[in-house]
């Protein structure tokens, strides 16, 4: 009897071990993240700065290992590097920018995808009456501040504006969304709206001086190219003390006035958050919702002072 007791403790015992033995090694599991980024710029590389501090801080340092690549604004770049990421069969994808979601969505349905500085998911993803939930391996944030409160801050700063130029790269199709419900929500108000399109770089700067002289205000929606043709624009704008309101904080740095925005490294932080959930299997990706970011509204204090405007209460100067 003693015998087949201590056997049976002895059993109890080394299974408590394997379970502990099993606990920690889950817990120290090994996970490899491949970051695909458009192209650098003060958003997009804030966003990927705020993404890996929190899956180190949730994961710990030792944990993660991150393979970082950046397409140089080439659309066609991002499919090969996420190409490269399926072969090497990392845990979970990040995708930093509109086409870089894009092309990782077409090129997995298997390993989690999670986009961040996206504008509208359903936009980008071609999913008719989203409804905030992608479904499938995809989820991630999105920059989209809300675009009727980015259209009144042109009047309530500019209330007798009758024209708005409307300047933002064609090959982004989230940048032509914003245009479109911005145009949507000044006409309602009895605005003229005009859309300047530009293809590339090359001819942004043709783009803004035509829209500079055809409108009160200039409008630029959250947009890649815009952000890093910035400084072209900035140029031509303040020459001209013409009034830009930019769809995001980077942008309105270098060539606008004002912005409702919001922090691209809390969003990205964000992105780390959920990522962190879906590689410990705490969450399941496929019912994880699209996750905001708060609004702050902003302005340029030297393009301010350029056109002898001192902003009302309530707006915070970009650092």
């Amino acid at each position: 009897m003693k015998r087949t007791l201590s056997l049976i403790l002895a059993v109890i015992m080394i299974a408590a071990i394997c379970i502990g033995c099993a606990s920690c090694n889950k817990s120290d599991k090994k996970y490899t993240v491949g970051i695909v980024q458009l192209v650098r710029h003060e958003a997009l590389d804030a966003a990927t700065e705020g993404f890996k501090k929190a899956l180190i801080d949730k994961l710990g340092a030792d944990n993660v290992t991150f393979d970082e690549q950046n397409a140089s604004g080439d659309s066609a770049q991002c499919t090969t590097i996420v190409n490269s990421f399926v072969n090497n069969k990392v845990d979970l994808i990040m995708a930093n920018a509109t086409p870089a979601l894009q092309a990782a969505y077409n090129a997995t349905n298997k390993i989690p995808i999670l986009g961040t500085s996206v504008t509208e998911y359903g936009v980008a993803l071609g999913i008719e009456n989203f409804n905030g939930t992608v479904g499938t391996n995809v989820s991630g944030t999105s920059d989209l501040a809300p675009l009727d409160e980015q259209a009144q801050m042109i009047l309530d700063l500019f209330p007798n504006t009758k024209k708005v130029g409307l300047i933002y790269c064609s090959a982004e199709a989230n940048s032509a969304y914003q245009v479109k419900e911005v145009t949507r929500v000044l006409t309602e108000k009895g605005v003229t709206c005009t859309p300047y399109s530009f293809s590339d770089s090359n001819d942004i700067a043709a783009v803004t001086n035509l829209a500079v002289a055809e409108s009160d205000v200039i409008y630029i929606p959250t947009d890649n190219a815009a952000a890093s043709a910035g400084d072209i624009v900035g140029n031509i704008v303040r020459e001209a003390k013409k009034p830009v309101i930019a769809g995001e904080e980077g942008i309105c740095k270098k060539c606008g006035l004002a912005t409702l925005s919001i922090s691209y490294y809390d969003l990205g932080y964000k992105t780390g958050e959920m990522a962190a959930e879906i590689l410990t299997g705490s969450k399941k990706i496929e019912e994880m919702p699209i996750a905001y970011a708060p609004t702050t509204k902003k302005y340029n204090k030297s393009f301010a002072d350029v056109l002898g405007i001192t902003m009302p209460e309530g707006y915070e100067a970009i650092k």
